[in-house]
C-alpha cells in the first residue's frame, strides 16, 4: 500500500546535452539525450528506491509480483516513460508496429507520444510525410527529396504530438519532450543529415528497407479529443485514451490544491512530476514529491490524494 519511487537511468546521445540538469538529476559526464524515468525495458531498467521493493527492479515485480499490475496478461511491463533533451535534431525515423516487430525484432512496437516540456522559439517538429502513394514514398526516399517529402510542423511548450506506429517523426533541436510509449526501443533511422559519430567517423546506420515497410502512406493526423475540466483551483486534461490510442491513456494534473485521485480496478498509474512541489498521501503515509520524481502507484492502492503546487504527466497502461 505504497508507491514506487523509481531511480532514472540516463543515456547518452549524440543529439543530446545537459538540460536535464534543470530536474536536479546527478547526471553523468557526456551529452545526456535521454532519460529512462519509468521502464521495464532491458535497455533501461527502473529500480525501486522505497518501502517493500527497494533495490528491486519493474521487469522483475512485473514476474514475480502481478497483483502490483493488476495481475496482467502481457509477459513484459508494457509502458516506457522517457524525458528527451534535443540540444540537436534527432534522426527522422519510423516505429513498427506489434506484428512488425516481433517478427522482426523480437519485442514490442512502438507507438509513442510527446508532452512537449519546453520549445525554444522557432522549434518545429518533423511530423508525417508528403507522399501519396507507396511509389512516390519510395522514389523521394531513393532520390533523397526531403525538403519535398518531410513534413515540417511548428511546436511551443505545452503542446501534445500522438504518434502512432508508421508515422515518420523527430524531434528537433531546442526541444525538451516527456515521451510515453511502448517498452520497446526499436528505431528505424530514415535519414540523419549526414553526420558523423564522433567514436567511430562514420555515419550513423540508416534503415531504409525497413522504413519503407513500415512507413503509413499516405500520412494521416491522428483525430485526438483532448478533454480538459477544472475542478475548484485544479485543472486535468486528458490527452489520449483508449480506443483512439490503444496501447495507453496519457494526462496531465495541475494541481494546486488537494485532490484525491482513484483508479480503476485493476489499473496501476504512472506519475511523472515536471515541476513544482507537494505531496502524495496513501493510507494516512505522506511521501514527499519535487520536480523531477517518477513514481508508481500501484494496483493495490485504492485511492491516493496529491496536495501541494504540482504539474504531472501521468499514464496508464490501455492493455489487459
Amino acid at each position: 500500500m505504497e508507491p514506487l519511487f523509481l531511480k532514472p537511468v540516463f543515456h547518452e546521445k549524440m543529439w543530446g546535452g545537459r538540460k536535464l540538469e534543470k530536474f536536479d538529476y546527478d547526471l553523468p559526464a557526456g551529452d545526456i539525450g535521454e532519460c529512462w524515468a519509468i521502464s521495464g525495458h532491458p535497455h533501461g531498467r527502473s529500480e525501486v528506491e522505497n518501502g517493500e521493493f527497494a533495490g528491486q527492479f519493474i521487469d522483475d515485480l512485473w514476474k514475480n509480483h502481478g497483483e502490483l499490475f493488476g495481475n496482467p496478461e502481457g509477459k513484459v511491463f508494457p509502458l516506457l516513460t522517457k524525458i528527451l533533451d534535443a540540444e540537436a535534431s534527432l534522426s527522422v525515423q519510423v516505429h513498427p508496429d506489434n506484428d512488425y516487430a516481433w517478427k522482426h525484432e523480437h519485442e514490442l512496437g512502438k507507438t509513442e507520444c510527446w508532452y512537449i516540456i519546453d520549445a525554444e522559439p522557432g522549434s518545429y517538429l518533423i511530423y508525417g510525410h508528403n507522399a501519396k502513394n507507396k511509389a512516390e514514398l519510395v522514389d523521394m526516399i531513393e532520390s533523397g527529396k526531403w525538403d519535398d517529402l518531410l513534413r515540417k510542423v511548428p511546436v511551443k511548450t505545452g503542446d501534445f504530438f500522438y504518434v502512432p506506429s508508421g508515422t515518420v517523426h523527430a524531434l528537433n533541436k531546442g526541444i525538451m519532450a516527456l515521451e510515453t510509449q511502448q517498452s520497446s526501443d526499436t528505431t528505424y533511422r530514415l535519414y540523419d543529415y549526414d553526420r558523423v559519430e564522433k567514436s567511430t567517423g562514420k555515419k550513423r546506420e540508416l534503415h531504409i528497407q525497413q522504413s519503407e515497410d513500415t512507413i503509413t502512406v499516405p500520412h494521416k493526423d491522428p483525430q485526438l479529443d483532448i478533454q480538459t475540466k477544472t475542478e475548484g483551483k485544479n485543472k486535468f486534461t486528458t490527452f489520449v485514451q483508449p480506443p483512439i490510442s490503444p496501447f495507453f491513456a496519457v494526462y496531465r494534473w495541475e494541481v494546486q490544491e488537494p485532490v484525491t485521485l482513484k483508479h480503476d480496478i485493476g489499473k496501476y498509474t504512472l506519475i511523472s512530476v515536471i515541476n513544482g512541489t507537494g505531496k502524495i498521501t496513501i493510507e494516512g503515509k505522506d511521501y514527499g514529491l519535487k520536480k523531477g520524481v517518477h513514481l508508481i502507484v500501484p494496483a493495490t492502492v485504492d485511492e491516493w490524494t496529491l496536495d501541494g503546487s504540482l504539474d504531472i504527466i501521468a499514464s496508464e497502461s490501455g492493455e489487459k
